[in-house]
């Protein structure tokens, strides 16, 4: 049970952090059309600029003003460049995102160094936000902060924490998608974005500039993944290989989840998430498993490579195994509306 529960916050924990990296990715695709590449790269530059910013002022105030510099980052951008391109299809904006993936990452190298970076969460989120006290006899236990030493050294007794940073991860991811939410569907802004993407002309006929629309946009996804960076970064681990390690998962939120759909992305986060946490915790192999049912495994057949296999050694490759499933049996995603 202990396994079970913890396992399971894991998991829901990375897979909001993957709905926060995946938010912006959709909304940007939904409005706008565009599948940005360099989307994981600005969740880097968040990190980076939350590390610079925190150092200078705290890490509360870089939790806004990161953000908010990609943010701008990215509106600037599609101003510059993914505007002109509009009007030429969709490739050359594909190709002008995955060209800034790489510029972005020598800059942070050129700026930050090829290291790992020091980036602390503040006092508030560091130790467990709760303890799991499992003890022979009384069953598992709760006990917020941190549990007594006395407690988890007597006979019998197992705590497992829960990292603060984890919690405040998954609060965030919660109410960013309320905000996400109430903005799309009950605010005027949201409306007149909906009508941007849908009706250009007649938006524009009644006043409303869709380019700025559309920069908006793309600079409220790229702060979005601004934000995740600076959680992200503060609770892992903030290097230049940190949008590659999640770069293609979240794509594949995106297409699981259907392109474009926010409750999609949602959902296949959290699906996500959860199986790739319990597969790592899996130390159990195709041997074991024919041991376990009372058949022989001669001395050849127990060196082979298959069989030694065990799951937490194929769990990075799931997500990419339920992208096929899922492209294979329901082309447009679990609460996909379109194929494009």
């Amino acid at each position: 049970m202990e396994f079970f529960t913890l396992s399971m916050l894991n998991g829901l924990s990375y897979g909001l952090l993957l709905f926060m990296l995946s938010s912006g990715l959709t909304l940007i695709f939904s409005l706008m059309g565009v599948l940005n590449f360099a989307h994981a790269s600005f969740y880097m530059l968040g990190a980076y600029l939350g590390y610079t910013i925190a150092k200078g002022v705290g890490f509360w105030p870089a939790l806004v003003l990161a953000p908010l510099a990609v943010g701008v980052l990215g509106a600037l951008f599609e101003r510059a460049c993914l505007r002109r391109l509009h009007r030429h299809g969709h490739v050359p904006e594909l190709l002008v995102t995955f060209g800034l993936s790489y510029v972005i990452l020598e800059v942070v190298q050129l700026l930050w160094g090829r290291v790992a970076l020091d980036f602390q969460p503040p006092a508030a989120l560091r130790g467990p936000a709760f303890t799991l006290v499992a003890t022979a006899g009384e069953g598992l236990q709760l006990l917020w902060g941190a549990a007594p030493a006395a407690l988890c050294s007597a006979a019998g007794a197992v705590c497992s924490p829960f990292p603060a940073t984890r919690g405040f991860m998954m609060l965030v991811a919660l109410l960013m998608l309320l905000a996400l939410w109430l903005l799309i569907t009950r605010t005027r802004v949201g409306l007149v974005i909906q009508a941007a993407l849908t009706h250009p002309e007649m938006a524009e006929a009644l006043g409303h500039n869709v380019p700025r629309v559309f920069m908006g946009v793309f600079g409220a996804g790229a702060a979005l993944a601004g934000l995740a960076g600076v959680i992200g970064g503060s609770t892992f681990v903030t290097e230049p290989a940190m949008a590659a390690t999640v770069g293609s998962v979240i794509f594949v939120v995106v297409v699981v989840g259907g392109m474009g759909s926010l409750p999609g992305a949602f959902v296949a986060s959290l699906l996500i998430g959860v199986l790739q946490t319990f597969a790592v915790a899996v130390d159990y192999s195709l041997g074991a498993l024919l041991r376990s049912l009372g058949l022989e495994v001669g001395p050849a057949a127990a060196g082979n490579s298959l069989l030694r296999l065990t799951v937490s050694q194929v769990a990075p490759i799931l997500p990419y195994l339920l992208l096929v499933l899922v492209l294979i049996f329901r082309p447009r995603g679990l609460l996909g509306t379109r194929e494009g």
